[in-house]
């Protein structure tokens, strides 16, 4: 099963909405089979699996393990218990069921059916955890919502600042660590920051710095402040205005300007529009206020934060967060780079 959970983190970055998968086959403690999914539309884990063994035969006596539940019904691909049912597979060790309340559980009962012995559990923790970003997807039908920010010793984000003209933004990350924050923009679908710091910081939010795809970017724009030559609207990469009332006078080209109702919860409407757009995750990058309301609605799931030795002694306050810790501290240029993690309530 550790075997499984390797393969399919292979597909990571091309299987969303799909969750990234693994399967391997053995037959007398030797592998004879394995495959993942490589990429959304295409085969599944299963499949490849099996068509990766040169003897057919041995599948009637063999032992298929995957890291997700097989699925039962046909989407893009046909069911892969059809499959296995029809190879006589005799044995399927399946890490966690499918997340999917609506076929949670159905594709390991039809392989019980049919005489399948299915064992459900191995590894289920990491099978969970490679593939957290789908749980809370199915789950919850919102994206995975990451927070990130950066703060001094004394948990200060910036000094307090009125304009972009007014003072710098304090220098709390390294250029090592710029690279790692750019690193994991590449891994998320979107990023999304608040009005005042689009005015203050005049952000690009690229990965400019790592290979891989750019995240959508997101602001709040509610009275339309932000001015029109914002690196936000240089068209350099797909943009998303959530706003109170369409405007004019921003380019065409990669901008999509969305209504949204700011006497309700704002924080939730978001998510479910861009759940709607096809954005599974979203790092929340700032400012201090969206952040922290957030976390005061425990609508996030994982935070970053990077903790510099550098102290400011006065500013804009840092969010305060609880939640598991789940790596050890690794000390990167001077700059200590935490990684918390809170998995939405009913995750684990």
């Amino acid at each position: 099963m550790e075997r499984c959970l390797q393969l399919a983190r292979k597909g990571e970055g091309y299987t969303l909405p799909n969750p990234m998968v693994g399967a391997v086959i053995v037959h007398h403690n030797r592998i004879i089979g394995e495959g993942y999914h490589r990429q959304y539309g295409k085969a599944h884990a299963e499949v490849n699996a099996i068509m990766a063994v040169k003897e057919k035969a041995l599948l009637t006596d063999s032992t298929l393990y995957v890291s997700l539940e097989p699925c039962s019904h046909q989407g893009k691909t046909p069911p892969c218990t059809g499959l296995i049912i029809a190879r006589n597979i005799p044995r399927v060790v399946v890490a966690v069921k499918d997340p999917n309340p609506i076929v949670s559980g159905r594709g390991i009962g039809i392989l019980k059916e049919q005489g399948v012995e299915v064992a459900v559990g191995t590894l289920e923790t990491g099978a969970r955890e490679l593939n957290r970003i789908f749980f809370v997807n199915q789950q919850y039908k919102r994206p995975f919502v990451i927070l990130k920010w950066a703060q001094s010793k004394d948990h200060f984000m910036d000094y307090v600042r009125t304009s972009l003209q007014e003072k710098t933004p304090a220098v709390i990350s390294n250029r090592l660590t710029q690279t790692l924050v750019h690193k994991i923009r590449t891994q998320a679908q979107g990023i999304l920051v608040g009005t005042r710091t689009a005015m203050l910081d005049n952000p690009r939010l690229t990965a400019r710095k790592w290979y891989g795809q750019h995240p959508v970017r997101i602001v709040i724009d509610r009275e339309n402040k932000i001015p029109a030559t914002s690196a936000l609207f240089d068209g350099t990469t797909a943009t998303i205005v959530f706003t109170a009332t369409v405007r004019t006078d921003l380019p065409n080209k990669g901008i999509k300007q969305i209504m949204m109702d700011f006497c309700g919860d704002t924080n939730r409407q978001i998510l479910q529009s861009l759940y709607q757009e096809g954005i599974y995750s979203l790092i929340v990058e700032g400012g201090a206020h969206l952040l922290s309301s957030f976390i005061r609605k425990n609508i996030w799931d994982e935070a970053y934060v990077e903790i510099s030795d550098k102290k400011l002694y006065n500013g804009t306050k840092a969010p305060e967060i609880e939640g598991e810790e789940v790596s050890a501290k690794r000390y990167l240029n001077s700059v200590q780079f935490h990684l918390k993690c809170q998995i939405t309530r009913n995750f684990l």
